[in-house]
């Protein structure tokens, strides 16, 4: 019996094929592990997807062109929870299966946010930076509860937000074209507004949605002109929420007082990026996901989906 062809693209994944083997020996597959930085763009894929039965990749680029030219794949695994790099209705129509890892970060994309929130509005960064310069400067800071937070997305990280914000006294701001639960809207403080009346009244706004063609470039020039606090802005979703040109233009004029990003619209993050050189800039490289218990149970249920789509388990 041949083995079937497994592309392991997940970054995350891939230092652990090892701990799995006995898993895919069990079951005929063979790993394929590509060298990869942060995903394999459309030419790389093309050039290895030709006999490849099931994937476990991170953000790679399954356009039209790479599902087109992969006659065997069954399944496509995603490592993680964002499935926006990959043309899911195209896959339908090719008939390959795709999955992901819904609820997967919740927590430690949350405590990012929440230490970005903390970082700020306590400036321990800037503060930090002024005693190794040897400069004694008492700042003026602010407490949470004196704070509004306007939260953009409010599916599972965003409420797992809006709940540990809520326990420091600050006022929070939601927005979601879909409604929360009840359970949740019983559980928080919190006031559904529109994305106007919250970008205008928030002093942190924090991206947690999805990104797609009504949420690329939620926050533009428009946006941030309409800014009336000066907010900080913290974005641990997907780079493409933000315009990042006009977020550089904003940062310097002094539209917001600062930004804290763990996506960009290029990553890695291009060296010649504006974002570097600024001061009120906190910057991360798409690491918001780091736990050992997340990753570890994120392993699994990416195994699990392969195995499912390829049909040797069922749901």
């Amino acid at each position: 019996m041949l083995k079937k062809n497994i592309l392991i693209s997940a970054p995350y994944f891939q230092p652990v094929v090892g701990k799995y083997m006995h898993v895919f020996e069990q079951y005929n597959l063979k790993p394929i592990v590509p060298k990869v930085t942060e995903r394999l763009e459309e030419h790389e894929l093309l050039e290895v997807i030709h006999d490849i039965q099931g994937t476990i990749c991170g953000d790679d680029r399954f356009t039209p062109k790479v599902l087109d030219a992969a006659k065997q794949l069954s399944v496509i695994s995603k490592w993680g929870t964002g499935i926006d790099s990959i043309d899911k209705a195209y896959a339908n129509q090719k008939h390959i299966q795709v999955f992901n890892t819904p609820n997967a970060f919740t927590n430690p994309v949350s405590d990012t946010v929440l230490g970005y929130i903390l970082t700020f509005a306590r400036q321990l960064h800037a503060m930090d930076t002024d005693v190794k310069k040897h400069i004694w400067e008492k700042r003026n800071l602010v407490s949470l509860y004196e704070c509004t937070l306007g939260i953009i997305g409010l599916g599972n990280i965003g409420q797992a937000i809006a709940r540990k914000a809520s326990s420091f006294g600050i006022r929070i701001l939601g927005h979601d074209p879909c409604k929360p639960p009840k359970e949740f809207l019983d559980s928080v403080s919190i006031e559904l507004v529109s994305k106007d009346f919250l970008l205008s009244k928030s002093d942190f706004i924090t991206l947690n949605c999805d990104l797609n063609d009504s949420s690329l470039h939620i926050l533009s020039t428009i946006e941030f002109t309409n800014m009336a606090k000066k907010p900080y802005i913290i974005n641990a979703a997907r780079g493409p929420l933000i315009d990042e040109i006009a977020l550089v233009k904003a940062l310097k004029d002094g539209k917001i007082k600062g930004a804290a990003l763990d996506v960009f619209e290029d990553e890695p993050l291009p060296p010649t990026s504006e974002l570097r050189s600024l001061e009120n800039v906190l910057l991360a490289p798409h690491n918001s996901n780091s736990s050992p218990d997340a990753w570890e149970k994120v392993h699994e249920q990416t195994l699990n989906n392969l195995l499912v789509g390829l049909g040797i388990w069922s749901k």
